[in-house]
């Protein structure tokens, strides 16, 4: 291939990035036409082969040994994001004897529990959410 169509490959990778979220392995790969190109500009004659080889070369190489620092350093560390309600704090509206159910408030919003404790728990308690079963959640009382 030309020096130019080289290139214009990889500006389209590089572009292509950009379009959509490939991890960053398509920068990699663009970046490694672009240079590929620009050892077609200068003496070096490669053969079409010697050019998909250096190409290969490149891409594997920087891949390999830059791709997943950049990419971290760049997306940055997310933090975990917590899912449903366990180990949250509830507050008991009702008294609720150990493996019965009942109500108690957690987030503003009333919620059918189950005492899992061994004590009962008496009205305006707090209570631990252990864990949660389609719409009712276990709880027992606060330490």
């Amino acid at each position: 291939m030309i020096w130019w169509q080289w290139c214009a490959l990889g500006a389209l990778l590089l572009a292509a990035e950009l379009a959509v979220d490939a991890a960053f392995y398509l920068v990699f790969l663009g970046i490694s036409a672009i240079a590929v190109g620009l050892i077609g500009l200068t003496p070096i004659a490669l053969p079409m082969w010697g050019q998909w080889l250096v190409f290969s070369l490149i891409s594997v190489t920087a891949l390999l040994l830059f791709r997943s620092r950049i990419y971290n350093k760049i997306r940055g560390q997310t933090p975990d994001i917590k899912q449903g309600v366990a180990g949250e704090t509830a507050t008991v509206n009702e008294l609720i004897a150990p493996g019965a159910t009942g109500s108690a408030t957690l987030r503003g919003a009333v919620w059918q529990v189950r005492n899992i404790g061994t004590e009962p728990l008496t009205a305006g308690s707090r209570a631990v959410v252990e864990d949660s079963k389609g719409l009712t959640l276990s709880i027992r009382a606060e330490q």
